[in-house]
């Protein structure tokens, strides 16, 4: 059972996190505000999905600090986590999406599997920031300024990634 948590300020990353719902086929029941929720509450799925925007020189949303912090100390040992989040790549491309890496930082070493890598082709983003591991990207990074069908196209193929990992 996949559950997705996300944290928004202008609305573009929870319009996101129902694009995936609806996407993966999870209900909207299972579409978390991490303002609204508590950390607790992601012991009963078997796959997180977690989406942050990145505000500023690479921060996460404000919402993310708290919930980040009681979700580390959840038994998150063998669940699969995937990251998505939005940012952008033009006016800050040495921090670009960074909040999906502070969250990838954040659960490394809690015993959970990560899903939904890939190759940044098509970007200018910098693979030194920490969005990126080994050359990769540790999840979906959306470019707020991508137009809709470079957004679409992206978002069906991280999603088809998504359902063959878990």
């Amino acid at each position: 059972m996949t559950g997705i948590f996300y944290g928004s300020s202008t609305g573009n990353t929870e319009l996101l996190a129902k694009q995936i719902a609806e996407g993966l086929g999870v209900a909207p029941a299972d579409v978390h505000n991490v303002a609204n929720v508590p950390a607790g509450t992601a012991q009963k799925y078997d796959c997180l999905l977690l989406g942050s925007s990145t505000w500023g020189f690479g921060d996460l949303q404000d919402d993310w600090y708290s919930f980040i912090e009681a979700l580390k100390k959840e038994n998150l040992a063998g669940k699969k986590v995937g990251l998505f989040g939005c940012g952008d790549e033009d006016g800050y491309p040495d921090t670009f999406c960074n909040a999906i890496g502070t969250l990838y930082d954040d659960l490394s070493g809690k015993g959970v599997q990560f899903i939904g890598a890939y190759d940044p082709d098509g970007y200018s983003a910098t693979t030194d920031s920490l969005v990126c591991r080994d050359g990769r990207f540790v999840g979906l990074a959306v470019d707020d300024s991508m137009s809709n069908d470079t957004k679409g196209r992206l978002l069906s193929q991280w999603i088809e990634q998504v359902k063959s990992e878990v």
